[in-house]
């Protein structure tokens, strides 16, 4: 099993060769990646916690915004700024959790929505963000420890960066799934009676949850922040919140590939296959309501349904 993953992994390094490697295709691929860590981020808390949480757009703009302002403003390098964008999207889901520890479901959803337009407020309004100007001018990544330099300043170059954070989230997701804690959080998900009667603290257990989906989902905005040299209050749009709840339930629940998948075929139809600005988000607002009234356990549901 672990030679075919790694053979997997492999194949997927070299698809965009395979696809014909223009621009189009790694700047594609790479913003596939990238947003596939960001979902990742929320597939923990959706798929085992069984919570929706509606910030993860928040914690994804503040890695965005910590890279970018210590990169421009300070002239960080890119290992600080990464360290930067977990520090401030772990405090920022550190308020957030303690505000949300005594909410469940629906309150949930509502109490970490309004934490998200409360960001994006702040983030379009407050100038040492930017304001609605944003931050302009972020540098390539340079991940280089030792001279000379190598920056990544095209899509191409980007690519096995993007690439490798995604496989490494993927290592890391399946890691906390057959950890204690994730065997915890799917036990609070299914059965909250059995997990107090065994011992457990649920609030505890989804706090830590909490804490270790946000700085997923910044690592994702801190990449995206090098990859179009640009932050601005558009990370707040609702686009991304809908393309990571898509993306999460599209192929199936609890599936270690579900959401890369998920996100390659949203991502690809908008580039390879575009309607248009509003036609997208039309588009992908039509499959999210398709899925969840039709297909709640995703496509890979469906192939139980022929069966049965």
């Amino acid at each position: 099993m672990r030679l075919l993953w790694l053979a997997v992994a492999v194949f997927g390094f070299f698809t965009p060769v395979l696809l014909g490697g223009g621009a189009l295709v790694y700047g594609t691929l790479t913003v596939v990646a990238i947003f596939a860590v960001m979902a990742y981020g929320l597939d923990i808390i959706l798929s085992d916690l069984g919570e929706v949480s509606l910030a993860h757009t928040a914690f994804f703009a503040a890695g965005a915004y910590a890279a970018a302002l210590l990169a421009v403003d300070h002239e960080w390098g890119a290992w600080a700024t990464l360290g930067g964008a977990v520090v401030a999207s772990s405090v920022l889901a550190l308020v957030l959790g303690l505000l949300t520890l005594h909410t469940r479901e629906f309150a949930f959803s509502l109490v970490t929505y309004a934490a998200s337009v409360v960001c994006a407020v702040v983030a379009a309004n407050w100038s040492a963000l930017g304001g609605s100007d944003g931050v302009v001018g972020v540098p390539p990544l340079d991940l280089s420890i030792v001279a000379p330099p190598a920056p990544a300043s095209t899509n191409a170059q980007l690519w096995p960066y993007a690439y490798g954070l995604l496989l490494l989230t993927m290592y890391v997701v399946s890691g906390f799934r057959r950890s204690r804690l994730g065997q915890a959080a799917l036990m609070v998900h299914m059965n909250p009676r059995l997990a107090v009667m065994s011992g457990l603290d649920p609030q505890r257990i989804r706090l830590q949850v909490f804490l270790l989906s946000a700085p997923i989902s910044a690592v994702a905005g801190w990449l995206y922040a090098y990859q179009r040299a640009y932050v601005g209050p558009d990370l707040f749009d609702n686009y991304f919140l809908v393309l990571m709840l898509t993306a999460v339930i599209l192929v199936g629940r609890r599936i270690l590939i579900a959401p890369a998948l998920g996100t390659a075929l949203l991502v690809g139809q908008t580039s390879f296959a575009s309607l248009g600005s509003y036609g997208d988000k039309v588009l992908l607002g039509v499959v999210l309501l398709t899925i969840l009234c039709l297909f709640p356990g995703g496509l890979a549901s469906i192939r139980l349904r022929l069966r049965s």
